[in-house]
């Protein structure tokens, strides 16, 4: 039998609603493993933000991009190297028997980690903030949702002995999930990726301006 038959068709329009996302330029996506043990269906995906190239330039608006940016823009050397600004997972999972848990069939898992600036990364405001931009990307997408929760993490890290030279970094994690209304997960995924390059400092697109499919590394 193909073992396409033996998967629900819920989770198949799920799936495909996935592929019509038109997720931002500046975001790579690519599938990943899925965890076995969440959901007896799951899929995931694997995102990161490099700094923007000259064809899809943008002033980022905080975190070490916006210092990358003003100080190429003095007139110093930039580096041909693209710089990763933030990273990020994205998983639905799936159970047709449902969860009380979840409040439905389907929950999104997501995680997202960024570095951001001293003067940022040491307000004690900043987990509010990346929740706040969790809420709003939703609701800019018309992403409807329920059961929302999530963690936000700040992650300081100092540098000793022979790395003491490195700069000490400050980067921030959220942790969250929710739930879904309904098997069409687009807005969700296109409102994750906003979410993304939010964290990664980039400004979001004018409105009316709708971000180009993403294309995957050679």
């Amino acid at each position: 039998m193909n073992a396409l038959a033996q998967v629900p068709q819920d989770f198949l329009f799920a799936l495909g609603t996935l592929r019509k996302a038109q997720c931002r330029s500046e975001l790579r996506l690519d599938e990943i493993p899925a965890p076995a043990r969440l959901a007896p269906y799951a899929v995931a995906l694997g995102a990161e933000v490099f700094s923007p190239t000259a064809a899809t330039r943008q002033v980022p608006v905080h975190g070490p991009a916006a210092k990358a940016f003003a100080k190429s823009q003095a007139g110093s050397p930039s580096s041909e190297d693209e710089d990763e600004l933030a990273t990020g997972r994205f998983i639905l999972l799936y159970d047709p028997d449902g969860s009380a848990l979840w409040e439905g069939e389907f929950r999104i898992v997501t995680y997202i980690r960024a570095q951001m600036d001293a003067e940022m990364g040491n307000d004690s405001m900043l987990g509010s903030v990346a929740w706040t931009w969790l809420v709003e990307a939703l609701e800019h997408r018309s992403a409807p949702y329920r059961a929302a929760g999530g963690t936000a993490t700040r992650i300081l890290s100092e540098s000793f002995g022979t790395l003491a030279e490195r700069p000490d970094t400050i980067d921030i994690e959220l942790r969250a999930s929710w739930t879904p209304d309904g098997a069409d997960v687009q807005s969700h995924l296109e409102a994750w990726s906003d979410m993304v390059c939010t964290f990664a400092g980039l400004p979001p697109l004018p409105p009316g301006v709708t971000g180009l499919p993403n294309r995957r590394r050679n």
